[in-house]
């Protein structure tokens, strides 16, 4: 149910449920930024929770027989020899979510959050400079998914060679 629901529904609508629907419902009072937290670690949760299963899902099953024909119990076969050979196959996946969830930071500036898009929110509403400002701002987006590739790219490298 978990899985369906925030994946079914856009991270916006996700944003107010948690910042405004839920908040006002139990009155209670949470910072913008501790419901942008929530929303992307329940967002986040939900698809890296289908991309280990599927990754757990691509190891051979002759794996866990061939451990369990060893006289290995499950947990230890599926923490020495299912999850190792697991990790390497969603490492590329996990990678690409991370730079979905921080592109997606974007979203949670419409409930106040103050992420790199609502400070040049901020500066444009100052300075009326919005083509200048929402270059810089898309540039620093650019650059640190950039590097951020980069780095992930040489880590999937390290573990292929292994």
């Amino acid at each position: 149910m978990y899985l369906s629901l925030i994946r079914g529904t856009p991270l916006m609508v996700q944003a107010f449920f948690i910042y405004f629907g839920i908040t006002g419902a139990l009155h209670i009072r949470i910072t913008p930024f501790s419901a942008a937290i929530l929303v992307l670690c329940l967002n986040a949760g939900a698809y890296l929770s289908e991309i280990f299963r599927s990754g757990i899902a691509a190891v051979n099953k002759g794996q866990m027989e061939a451990a369990r024909s060893l006289g290995l119990p499950y947990g230890v076969a599926m923490r020495k020899i299912i999850l190792p050979q697991a990790i390497r196959i969603v490492i590329p996946s996990v990678l690409n979510q991370f730079i979905i969830t921080l592109k997606d930071t974007t979203i949670l500036s419409v409930i106040g959050c103050g992420e790199l898009m609502r400070q040049g929110q901020l500066i444009v509403a100052r300075n009326y400079q919005s083509f200048q400002t929402y270059a810089i701002v898309a540039v620093m987006y650019y650059v640190v998914v950039i590097v951020l590739t980069k780095a992930f790219q040489l880590v999937e490298r390290r573990l292929s060679n292994k």
